[in-house]
């Protein structure tokens, strides 16, 4: 049994756990840790100075992707990467990629305290800005500049407050957009045998099913669409008669309204699998006390396992704003879409956790994954990616995310058994 193998350092984690806290904590509630900005530097910094007291050897790429390191004794040997973000939603939790970095830290400190030299360097990485939506409107910006997938473009997007671009924030962060734009990379398939992120999950299925820890076998396709409005006409609330209002108001609550029955009929009769939201809804400048709401803006987000079930939501989509368009007399205009498809885990990494789970005792399920992860980069360059998730209470992106020790122990125990095996 696991108990007679080194252990991991979860109490090392669990001070961690706390110290970033307190030195990230926002005053509103939460914690607020932006992505290139001095929240994520402050956990990057607290991450380094104890890996580094414990043993490890530290480096950070040009991109600030920030790499704590258990040497191992092949240097030709690719390596193992245990990664996730430290970066959070603006008063998020604690758990929410933080636990996936100081899982990695656990057990390669667990490893080093025990004497053991992997034969495969072991790699625990902290990577940047994973919270793009939260950030800047281009997905997992820190991982794929490590793999050399980031696109030149994504450089001059904004971020999400208008404040500064994504190149900007780098250059005042010390890191080189330059390199991101040359296309040159610190990961790749020649030089990384296999990648694995731990995660709390970010729903309550392993709470339901009574199951510590999640082993993922696939990471969401998404289409959505950031800059979405309805545009009617403005006039005033007491004299236009119901027949001449363009209310834009009136005609997104019944756009809202028809896609949530065709995301239930899609379920129910069709057997598919999808989670629809509106993540914003609000009318414009002018709107106000004594007029009929002539534009209001929206954000859609559609995400989904199955290529399918994206594509026939977005059937339904469009047959309705033609017809809300005609029958209200407003014009909708979603903007550019953005989207990407459903990413399945590597088969045999998803048998090899569900294998090392069974080895160490701990219960777990196979499910797929509701949100995008860096995993998902790592996927995308040709690297063997896998997830681990535990079990947590209150969901993720807000400051009450809860997880329990001895889950997130039992999920640091699956992921060293496997990287024992791994890097052996």
């Amino acid at each position: 049994m696991f108990s007679n193998q080194p252990a991991p350092d979860v109490g090392l984690a669990a001070a961690l756990f706390t110290r970033i806290h307190e030195a990230t904590r926002d005053p509103r509630g939460g914690v607020t840790r932006e992505g290139y900005g001095p929240g994520e530097q402050t956990a990057h910094d607290i991450v380094r100075e104890v890996a580094e007291k414990a043993g490890l050897v530290s480096r950070v790429d040009p991109a600030g992707n920030l790499y704590l390191t258990l040497p191992g004794s092949d240097p030709t040997a690719k390596r193992i990467v245990i990664g996730s973000h430290l970066d959070s939603v603006a008063q998020g939790g604690d758990y929410d990629g933080t636990a996936g970095v100081l899982a990695g830290l656990a057990v390669a400190v667990g490893l080093r305290n025990a004497g053991v030299t992997p034969r495969r360097t072991i790699d625990v990485m902290a990577i940047r800005s994973e919270e793009g939506g939260a950030w800047f409107p281009t997905p997992f910006p820190g991982s794929r500049a490590a793999l050399g997938l980031m696109e030149p473009e994504a450089l001059a997007t904004p971020r999400m407050d208008g404040s500064i671009t994504l190149e900007q924030a780098m250059r005042q962060s010390g890191f080189d957009p330059d390199w991101c734009r040359a296309g040159h990379r610190e990961l790749g398939p020649d030089n990384v045998a296999a990648y694995i992120e731990l995660h709390i999950e970010q729903a309550r299925v392993l709470e339901e099913e009574g199951c510590p820890v999640g082993v993922v076998f696939g990471l969401p396709g998404n289409r959505r669409h950031r800059f979405a409005r309805v545009i009617g006409e403005y006039n005033h609330s007491g004299a236009t008669p119901r027949r001449h209002r363009r209310d834009a108001v009136l005609a997104a609550a019944e756009l809202a309204h028809r896609l949530e029955q065709a995301w239930i009929r899609l379920e129910e009769e069709e057997g598919l699998e999808l989670v629809v939201t509106f993540c914003v809804f609000e009318t414009g400048p002018q709107a106000g006390f004594g007029k009929v709401p002539g534009e209001l803006s929206f954000k859609l987000d559609v995400r989904s396992g199955q290529q399918v079930a994206l594509d026939r939501f977005y059937e339904e989509l469009h047959a309705l704003v033609a017809e809300i368009e005609a029958r209200r007399g407003v014009r909708f205009d979603l903007g550019a879409e953005q989207g990407r498809a459903p990413v399945p885990m590597d088969p045999a990494l998803v048998d090899a956790l569900a294998g090392a789970a069974e080895d160490v005792g701990v219960p777990y399920c196979r499910m797929p994954s509701g949100g995008g992860h860096d995993a998902q980069s790592f996927a995308a360059a040709g690297i063997p990616a896998g997830m681990l998730f535990v079990r947590s209470q209150n969901g993720s992106h807000n400051p009450s995310e809860a997880m329990l020790m001895e889950d997130f122990e039992a999920g640091c125990r699956v992921l060293m058994r496997w990287a024992m095996a791994a890097a052996a």
